[in-house]
């Protein structure tokens, strides 16, 4: 892409029935990472999150709680999935909620166009639903428990509690029309959908032949109205999907949905299958361009499993942040797991990962080549002198760094792109090691050569902190101010990192950007 270019992404929406866990956050700071990413490549980036908070669920816990179903969705948002964003430091641009008047009316508007074309009609529903995907099930999804409460019973595979039986009058998505031409965009995009093992799984599964979706109901009434038929609602999916279009203004500005659509949408691999083949075939369905790219990544395992609120495996952000920071929160996230594979959590790893490369490597770097800037210069950062292989072979590092972690964003290799850029890192710290420049400032004889490498080490650094400040921006921005950085970090061109301009002087750190930490290994108490 270009200068000047429209890059939006999306995360899902998260259903508000839920409370926050490490696996939500991840999804987040990986389309954050992305967004800021394209944004200092002089791209017009735009990053959508929010919240789903219609469905039957939130009806249920509702009444439960003795309250009304949006006065529960308005708590559970104020208290749980806004404050998330500032826990884990997300820049988003927007952040919707399917109960906004602005979505409402979207879905209102798409869905009568759909009715309208003949893509959706009348008929009867008999199947297994499950309250907790809001969704109707085959019975290959389900298992019959073997054990516990519900011995016997059919329960969802996911959520290993008993589906119901229902029976009522539903309006359909003409789906099945579709099939063929969604089969056609697999093949003409390839890259439509990430990875390649969730792409293999949407194409089998749409080659089995696609039935036509229920896409209301009519025993319950918390939802978007169906517009020709109010006693039914809107199908708690085919309401959310739609928050990709209602937020850019679908049907009602033109010009803005025009700049943002279409976008790259970022999900977990358990619900790629309603991105990636129900929202493409609604789209198509209205004359929509489908999105650029449907990308599904792994799951965040704890103990081997999936983290999972029934089964309490779910661990807060703010576990970790507490301790750690949310810069290395965001860190460890995006480096320890390969992007788009599932990858398992544990305290052990994040505090060794922290210690060995966040205060070791780069923290212990920074503060380092400040100090010593400012004990043998002053404070001045010296100029290049006659440049040794040694020199040179950092300068033709800080280049690759930036050219490779650039071409891995643009395929969504998050982890690949840092490791690129911690390469920057670990030779940096090898070059002053080599180097020696407390044993050259014992000489004057010397002086200029330390001056080269101090000056090396600092134009490391700063490249450093532009490459880096997409996922470490609070750290990145402390370092910036300290080796006189000229303008706003987040301006600076991170696919041109390595010429970059300072003021002359470099000033102290007040803190490592860093601090060591005395964990304990299993709960991640400091």
């Amino acid at each position: 892409m270009s200068a000047g270019d429209s890059f939006y992404i999306a995360t899902p929406i998260f259903y508000v029935n839920d409370v926050p866990h490490i696996g939500h956050a991840y999804t987040e700071v990986a389309a954050d990472v992305l967004a800021r990413w394209h944004r200092q490549r002089g791209e017009d980036a735009w990053l959508l999150t929010g919240t789903d908070e219609h469905g039957q669920k939130i009806l249920r816990t509702a009444v439960a709680n003795n309250t009304t179903p949006q006065e529960w969705a308005d708590r559970l948002v104020a208290d749980s999935w806004q404050p998330l964003l500032e826990t884990i430091d997300i820049a988003n641009d927007d952040f919707i909620r399917t109960t906004d008047e602005r979505h409402e009316k979207a879905v209102a508007t798409f869905l009568q166009r759909l009715y309208d074309d003949g893509h959706i009609y009348a008929g009867e529903y008999e199947g297994y639903y499950c309250v907790g995907c809001e969704e109707y099930k085959q019975l290959d999804d389900l298992v019959t428990a073997p054990d516990g409460e519900y011995k016997g019973q059919l329960v969802c595979a996911i959520h290993s509690r008993p589906v119901e039986i229902l029976k009522e009058k539903n309006y359909f998505f003409r789906m099945s029309d579709f099939g063929q031409k969604l089969l056609d965009l697999y093949e003409s995009q390839p890259d439509f959908v990430q990875p390649a093992s969730v792409r293999n799984e949407i194409v089998q599964f749409v080659k089995q032949g696609l039935d036509d979706l229920s896409i209301s109901r009519s025993s319950f009434d918390w939802g978007v109205k169906v517009p020709w038929d109010e006693t039914h609602v809107v199908y708690v999916w085919f309401d959310a999907l739609l928050n990709y279009v209602s937020a850019i203004g679908y049907g009602v500005d033109d010009e803005q949905f025009a700049k943002r659509w279409p976008a790259v949408q970022l999900v977990g691999k358990d619900i790629a299958r309603f991105h990636a083949v129900i929202w493409p075939a609604m789209l198509m369905a209205a004359g929509l361009p489908v999105p650029r790219a449907v990308f599904g990544h792994g799951w965040l395992l704890v103990g081997g499993e999936k983290m999972s609120k029934s089964k309490l495996t779910g661990i807060a952000p703010s576990q970790i942040t507490d301790t750690f920071g949310s810069d290395a929160f965001r860190y460890y996230f995006m480096s320890a797991i390969t992007f788009g594979q599932d990858g398992s959590f544990s305290w052990e790893d994040l505090s060794a990962r922290y210690q060995a490369e966040l205060a070791n490597g780069f923290g212990n770097l920074a503060s380092r080549v400040i100090a010593m800037v400012n004990k043998y210069f002053d404070g001045e950062i010296p100029t290049l002198g006659e440049l040794t292989a040694s020199d040179e072979a950092i300068i033709a590092t800080q280049k690759r760094a930036t050219e490779n972690s650039n071409a891995f964003i643009d395929t969504f290799a998050i982890n690949e792109a840092l490791a690129s850029v911690w390469e920057l890192v670990d030779e940096l710290n090898g070059y002053i090691t080599e180097q020696e420049p407390w044993a050259l400032s014992k000489d004057p004889a010397n002086r200029e050569r330390l001056g080269t490498v101090l000056a090396t080490t600092v134009n490391g650094l700063g490249t450093l902190a532009i490459l880096l400040s997409p996922v470490l921006p609070k750290a990145t921005e402390k370092l910036w101010t300290a080796i006189g950085g000229v303008g706003e970090l987040r301006e600076q061109r991170i696919d041109d990192a390595q010429n970059w301009s300072h003021s002359g002087r470099v000033t102290a750190l007040e803190s490592s950007l860093f601090p060591r930490i005395e964990v304990d290994a299993e709960s991640g108490t400091a």
